[in-house]
């Protein structure tokens, strides 16, 4: 079994940055996968990025384009969003999701574990 253990968000102004973290503990080796989802209120859950332990990434670019960036440490089993030029758009509640796959997806479905949530808050 996997948990994913989320840190960071909060509330920050336009225009400002936040990171979230998300880590994967317990038997880690079945992840290969793992990525990002947000929720907002009212809203469908929507993917934001996703990363394999290859290095292999990809965004929601409409959403996110040239503004969040994923990475991940693989010793840590860890992976990161940085998120700048926020706007009230991106207020959600943010979710680590971890499958395995060798490229990533944007699909939910290919995700076998889901993170507590996080909750960003942008505000004008």
């Amino acid at each position: 079994q996997v948990q994913l253990v989320e840190s960071g968000g909060g509330s920050v102004q336009v225009g400002g940055s936040l990171s979230l973290s998300c880590t994967a503990a317990g038997h880690p080796s079945d992840i290969s996968l793992m990525g990002y989802f947000r929720q907002a209120p009212g809203k469908k859950r929507e993917f934001v990025a996703a990363i394999t332990d290859n290095g292999i990434y990809t965004y929601d670019t409409d959403s996110v384009k040239g503004r969040f960036a994923i990475s991940r440490d693989n010793a840590k089993n860890t992976i990161y969003l940085q998120m700048n030029t926020l706007d009230p758009g991106d207020t959600a509640i943010y979710y680590c999701a971890a499958g395995s796959g060798d490229r990533p997806t944007a699909q939910g479905g290919r995700y076998n574990y889901w993170g507590q949530g996080t909750q960003v808050t942008v505000s004008s």
